[in-house]
């Protein structure tokens, strides 16, 4: 990697990680972006860890970074590799361990719990424990302080909408969210949120039994944080969809009527063709996505842009109009509670822009 300002080494290490692992079947000592990986410095590979760090892809980038510096006999970049391998599982295998705890912990009280994100990105994990609950806010609250001694962090207005609770507990790095009986940035999403539980089926890792949410469902609620929140894709969420979507483990009809329900099939299937926009760059083949999903999406990964880290959804007028879709779609079935909610969404955005701009962050808004 060159000598380049601090943007442009950021977007060369989103393009290297990209090519590492999207580029299947090239991963050979003649491919260019092992040349460059191979001459990267100290310096530049902590830059390529932090940015894949942040994109929640460290252990299936770095096992295909350390494949190619072993292949040519690289020692000391493999070490490198190794080093921070071997960091990274500790901490996801002790996060594992408490994961299960909590959510053993929930099914001894009789109350079900569903593991949302944070194992999508198996082997990779993310840097909280997202869970979702059908149970009483009291019920939740109770169990984790007085089972885990954790506390409540505060809430933000955001936090409140959406009906969730983030608890640190002792020695856990990484903090638990909880969302209860809702989803979306402003809980909006009722019914599409008490239905995960009755459709989520097992998943075991690393010798522990968790409750994950189907196929339609995980990429219904990426859609939700990507399209609808965020208005950023991290590297793993193009990596895991993609992945999803080649298991042959989602019906694609299915996946339609449930995201007409909740009013965000518009959405889920402008994602779908972000992802397999992206993926297409890197193998030069996309997701193979039914024609029906192609013609519902309101633009693809032409408008995409990395600043900051990560892959850049445009709000306006794009995101925007999705949003509306949404809206729109709740009042026709009289969903009037989680319209209302709804619509509080974009006077909670200017609040966070304007305290953003004022004292630098928007916390106790989102």
């Amino acid at each position: 990697m060159s000598k380049l300002p601090a943007t442009a080494v950021a977007r060369e290490s989103m393009t290297m990680l990209s090519e590492l692992l999207l580029s299947t079947g090239r991963q050979d000592q003649a491919w260019p972006v092992a040349a460059a990986a191979r001459a990267m410095t100290a310096a530049q590979f902590e830059e390529f860890l932090a940015l894949a760090g942040a994109n929640h892809v460290i252990v299936r980038g770095l096992e295909v970074f350390r494949g190619i510096m072993l292949a040519g006999q690289d020692e000391e970049r493999a070490e490198w590799a190794a080093a921070a391998l071997a960091a990274e599982r500790s901490r996801i295998a002790a996060a594992i361990r408490s994961l299960a705890e909590v959510c053993d912990a929930f099914q001894a009280a009789s109350l079900d719990v569903t593991v949302m994100k944070s194992l999508d990105h198996w082997p990779d994990m993310g840097n909280d424990l997202d869970l979702y609950t059908n149970a009483s806010p009291r019920a939740v609250c109770d169990l984790m302080t007085g089972r885990f001694g954790a506390r409540i962090a505060d809430r933000s207005w955001g936090d409140r909408l959406a009906n969730k609770w983030n608890f640190e507990i002792p020695g856990l790095p990484e903090p638990v969210e909880v969302h209860v009986r809702r989803l979306g940035q402003t809980g909006e999403q009722a019914v599409l949120a008490s239905r995960i539980h009755a459709r989520s089926r097992f998943l075991e890792v690393k010798g522990h039994t968790f409750r994950v949410p189907s196929a339609a469902d995980r990429l219904m609620i990426s859609t939700l944080q990507r399209m609808y929140r965020h208005f950023y894709f991290r590297l793993c969420d193009v990596v895991d969809s993609a992945a999803l979507v080649s298991s042959g483990d989602l019906d694609f009809h299915d996946l339609r009527a449930y995201a007409q329900e909740a009013g965000i099939w518009e959405g889920v299937a402008t994602y779908l063709v972000i992802v397999s926009d992206y993926v297409c760059q890197y193998r030069g083949t996309g997701l193979g996505l039914p024609q029906f999903v192609r013609d519902a999406a309101r633009f693809g990964g032409n408008l995409i842009t990395f600043r900051s880290s990560f892959l850049r959804v445009p709000i306006l007028p794009y995101s925007a109009g999705l949003y509306r879709t949404q809206l729109a779609g709740l009042l026709r079935r009289r969903e009037l509670h989680s319209s209302a909610r709804l619509g509080l969404l974009p006077w909670l955005a200017t609040a966070a822009a304007i305290g953003q701009k004022i004292t630098g962050s928007d916390k106790g808004i989102w």
